[in-house]
């Protein structure tokens, strides 16, 4: 018989501190940065973000959002037999967030270790689980996004510190004899490292390089659309399946002006788009999975529908998974 993985659960979370565009204004304003909310959301679409607080970590925000996908799951910490957490910023050089994670919720003994594929991180994260359940490694794997870019902004650069935000989304994927995840395809091209990087590392104690975040963003939009409509294609081509078979588009959510783009590449009405980047800004590889709890909770997905997940980011990284909901 066949081996398949569906998702049985999602969770997700964010810090408590939300930071509408005109608090994040008031805020640079005082370090001499001019900037405007109608500045911000014709350019991005994004309207608000969540910081975390200085002493919450990725691996809090992941723990909170891991509870909650166990709980929607109806199982335990101590049934999950995988956890994988992408994340680009890690609590530590090492462990990695997964173990802190692991013994944050109690789920001692399985296999634990951090993807790093920046925005598309839950896309990877995702398939490499998918494939354990399929060889038989594992049954019950716990898939989670955590970011907290926050700490990583140039708040003196306007075109980037007004882009990113904190949280987590988690999944539950188990076993399935029916299929669930349906098809993926992964891909990166290191040629394109240094248009969205933090270029800086510890070294004896000190930082060397930048510690903060750069970007060249009409590089990244030029690559981003292209890059997700073939992602999206092959996918499909994998899956035998069309893009009229597509229900829900769930892109990661970086710029809105890039996700319809890709939705009308796909030939897909606006409507059938999951938009949380208003709300959340761009979180990185927790953008995805947060935007999929969201859908999933207020009811927008239902059983038996197809769920295009795809996402883009520093490397360059880029990839889709398909799933039958």
């Amino acid at each position: 018989m066949t081996r398949y993985s569906r998702i049985t659960g999602t969770g997700s979370y964010l810090p408590p501190r939300r930071l509408t565009n005109d608090d994040l204004v008031a805020e640079l304003a005082t370090r001499g940065i001019e900037t405007s909310n109608d500045w911000i959301v014709e350019r991005t679409g994004i309207r608000a973000r969540h910081f975390a607080a200085p002493d919450v970590t990725a691996s809090d925000l992941g723990a909170e959002a891991a509870r909650r996908a166990i709980e929607a799951a109806g199982c335990t910490a101590r049934d999950i037999d995988l956890i994988i957490v992408a994340t680009s910023t890690p609590d530590m050089v090492f462990p990695s967030a997964a173990c802190i994670l692991q013994d944050k919720i109690g789920a001692h003994g399985c296999p634990a270790f951090d993807v790093q594929a920046v925005c598309s991180g839950f896309v990877y994260a995702l398939t490499v689980a998918d494939a354990m359940i399929r060889s038989g490694s594992a049954r019950r794997a716990l898939v989670v996004g955590a970011e907290v870019f926050s700490r990583i902004l140039d708040f003196n650069d306007r075109t980037t510190c007004v882009l990113f935000g904190d949280g987590a989304g988690a999944v539950v994927l188990e076993a399935s004899d029916e299929p669930g995840l349906l098809a993926s395809d992964l891909h990166a091209d290191g040629r394109h490292v240094g248009i969205l990087c933090v270029p800086g590392h510890v070294s004896g104690g000190q930082v060397l390089g930048d510690p903060l975040l750069k970007m060249d963003g009409q590089a990244v939009f030029k690559l981003a659309v292209g890059v997700l409509e073939k992602a999206a294609h092959a996918t499909l081509a994998k899956a035998g399946l069309t893009e009229a078979d597509i229900d829900w588009l769930i892109p990661h959510q970086a710029n809105i002006r890039i996700m319809q783009g890709t939705a009308k590449k796909l030939k897909l009405p606006l409507d059938k788009l999951v938009v949380t980047v208003d709300q959340h800004g761009n979180t990185s590889a927790a953008s995805i999975p947060l935007a999929l709890d969201h859908a999933v909770r207020a009811g927008q997905i239902q059983r038996g529908q197809h769920l295009m997940l795809e996402g883009v980011g520093g490397g360059f990284t880029w990839g889709a998974v398909l799933l039958k909901w």
